[in-house]
């Protein structure tokens, strides 16, 4: 039974390490060993936590060692863009009870992009066979301006009502739900889990249909005053007519983001352009081909890309000059070309940036790569995990 704030702690800890040992939990914690030992055995019991064996010897004697549960409790993980909504279902210890799905689901105009979400997490709930009650919470990661505080998408998902998306979502799922944007998932991600894990300073580039920026400040997800900060995709980097969707001209994600590089190709390949790159029909399917040929070292595909990566060192040229970051990340779907993008992006640093702060800053590819987002839903709902229980209303 976890009835104390100290289980919970237990339990969000073990899910970050997967293994600890009684005097690890108790370091970490700040608890005495003690009353951290009470609480684990109190969480044997009822089944939510397993003992593993253990630990290597260091040259004492060896300590018992702690993992969660396979099967107990489960998270429903969510990943969205303008154009697509991927979900996956995961126990504690991130075992996939329900494949990773993507969803067509365009944000943009569309008024039945909510019921269309609900519908998709609804379906994949049923298909998994997984017991709702043993689902602790939805995370959702999504595009857009949003207020984690309000529970609101001022961008997208409108519920057409005074009632918060976070709130008619719990109500409609009749679970926990929580929503952050789609750039701070990813870096919430990396910061868990990634290149970020231990970086004090970090700026996470979340590449895709869009620019998007997940900052952290001082080892902590840094989201501003109003919790907007990090909107790098709308940087005003360019003199153009270029009109963005959010309204301004001359945004950096209208000539540098995967959307952009997936029309480009559209073109080239209608003008007749020689190039691996298969034409498509959809945006995705068109970026998906892109970045294969490019992968393959088709000419016409880096040349696309690389446009992109300069264009974007020049926006991150600024972001040095501002922040100073120890560490900035690639990652979201471009990191799956991660390494083609790395020389345009650290050429367009070397013309823009003053030597004196950009020496010490290093530019590295995710690992989490497209997934990232999903990793970082699902730790939203870890990070928040015994702080509210939905009840439903009478």
């Amino acid at each position: 039974m976890i009835d104390s704030p100290l289980k919970y702690r237990i339990i969000k800890q073990i899910y970050l390490d997967k293994l600890m040992s009684c005097a690890d939990l108790s370091e970490v914690l700040g608890k005495s060993v003690p009353l951290v030992a009470k609480a684990l055995n109190e969480l044997v019991k009822s089944g939510h936590i397993v003992e593993k064996g253990f630990a290597p010897s260091s040259g004492g004697r060896r300590p018992l060692v702690y993992s969660l549960k396979p099967n107990d409790m489960f998270i429903v993980a969510v990943g969205m863009d303008q154009l697509f909504t991927k979900i996956t279902i995961v126990d504690l210890l991130k075992n996939p009870i329900l494949p990773i799905e993507t969803h067509e689901l365009k944000l943009h105009n569309n008024n039945d992009a909510l019921p269309g979400l609900i519908r998709i997490i609804e379906n994949a709930i049923e298909r998994s066979g997984v017991d709702s009650t043993k689902i602790i919470g939805v995370g959702i990661g999504m595009p857009g301006f949003v207020n984690t505080t309000l529970g609101i998408n001022y961008s997208y998902l409108s519920t057409n009502s005074k009632e918060s998306l976070s709130d008619y979502l719990e109500r409609s799922l009749q679970m926990p739900v929580y929503i952050d944007n789609d750039s701070s998932m990813i870096a919430l991600a990396e910061l868990k889990f990634g290149l970020a894990r231990q970086v004090e300073n970090v700026m996470v580039m979340n590449i895709g249909w869009g620019i998007g920026l997940g900052m952290i400040i001082h080892g902590e997800l840094f989201r501003g005053h109003t919790g907007y900060a990090g909107e790098f995709s709308h940087m005003p980097i360019f003199d153009t007519d270029i009109l963005c969707e959010c309204g301004k001209r001359g945004c950096l994600e209208t000539e540098a983001s995967l959307l952009v590089v997936a029309k480009k190709a559209m073109e080239e390949i209608k003008h007749g352009k020689v190039s691996r790159m298969e034409a498509k029909d959809s945006y995705e399917e068109m970026c998906t081909s892109v970045m294969i040929a490019a992968n393959k070292g088709d000419q016409t595909a880096i040349e696309l890309l690389s446009d992109m990566g300069y264009k974007i060192g020049k926006g991150l040229a600024i972001l040095i000059h501002l922040v100073n970051p120890e560490l900035i990340v690639l990652s979201g779907r471009g990191a799956d070309v991660g390494k083609i993008l790395m020389a345009p992006i650290q050429q367009a640093l070397n013309k823009y940036s003053i030597p004196r702060l950009a020496e010490n800053t290093e530019l590295k590819v995710s690992g989490l790569g497209h997934d990232a987002e999903l990793i970082g839903a699902a730790a939203l709902v870890m990070e928040n995990f015994g702080e509210k229980v939905y009840q439903p209303a009478t």
